[in-house]
């Protein structure tokens, strides 16, 4: 009987569970609305009981923040969430209590930067800094296959931007007001505008705000971390003239400070697209049950 690996992507708004192969093949995948731990959890375990005899292992990127070190006592579990019924949620107690089996433990935009790192735009390179720029806006950083990360991960989707001269948004992040998220985010978007970034049209003037602050993003990231490459993805991002307009705003940015890789192979959106957290959940279990 074949051997298959579980994947949890836990999104705040849904839960996509999967199960794939040994290849990352995905064999079946499921989505669950994110309501309540109780209702929620129960369908995410009666989804892999099916799997139970085949199943060896489960990887979990979550929402956060989430405790990520294994000698706290309250590693697996989802913290300070504005998400109240999530709030001190022991997610990996809850599946160890059905699943005896290793459990890979990190958060949603890990996950996804995982994946691209193992099958997607960071395949065959050292460093990969990933960014998911929808609803939220948050980022992930691999040096080598380690994720990197000191006493929590980082949240890299709060860092402060320069606000753009022809914006006046006072920004809509309840901690930091004008952040990257608070500037660049779906929601910002919408409150700032009063449409969705989808229905705007690739010529609308706003874009070229949006790419500052994307490209102000970029440009922190490689001075910080050099990456080999930088992946943004998200729904935002699912503008495919956007990335262009962020890579001449990088380019203006840097003014030739230092030397990238070649922008198009540089700054770029997910090989895998809405895949890459799939994906990703697999292979970490799978690099769990591999180090178990």
């Amino acid at each position: 009987m074949e051997k298959l690996f579980g994947g949890i992507e836990a999104g705040g708004t849904k839960f996509v569970c999967s199960v794939g192969d040994s290849e990352l093949e995905i064999v079946e995948r499921a989505s669950y609305p994110t309501t309540t731990p109780e209702e929620t959890m129960a369908l995410v375990i009666s989804f892999f009981k099916k799997y139970a005899e085949q199943l060896v292992s489960i990887g979990v990127g979550s929402f956060g923040p989430i405790d990520i070190h294994r000698d706290s006592k309250t590693y697996g579990y989802i913290t300070s969430t504005p998400k109240l019924a999530w709030q001190n949620f022991d997610f990996v107690g809850a599946l160890k209590q059905e699943f005896d089996l290793p459990i890979a433990w990190t958060t949603d935009v890990n996950a996804a930067c995982y994946g691209e790192y193992v099958k997607g735009r960071g395949d065959g390179v050292n460093s990969v800094v990933y960014y998911t720029i929808g609803t939220g806006i948050g980022g992930g950083a691999l040096q080598k296959g380690n994720f990197i990360e000191g006493f929590s991960h980082p949240e890299m989707g709060h860092v402060l931007v320069s606000r753009n001269p022809n914006d006046d948004f006072a920004g809509r992040c309840p901690f930091h007001g004008h952040c990257l998220e608070g500037m660049a985010a779906g929601p910002a978007i919408e409150k700032r505008l009063g449409r969705k970034g989808q229905d705007l049209s690739e010529d609308d003037p706003y874009w070229e705000i949006e790419a500052d602050y994307i490209a102000q993003c970029a440009y922190n990231t490689t001075l910080m971390f050099s990456p080999d490459v930088i992946i943004f993805g998200g729904g935002v991002m699912q503008q495919e003239h956007l990335v262009k307009k962020v890579r001449a705003r990088f380019k203006e940015l840097v003014n030739g400070y230092v030397k990238t890789p070649e922008l198009e192979d540089y700054i770029v959106t997910p090989k895998l697209g809405n895949n890459a957290g799939t994906i990703g959940c697999l292979a970490l279990a799978k690099e769990a049950k591999l180090h178990s």
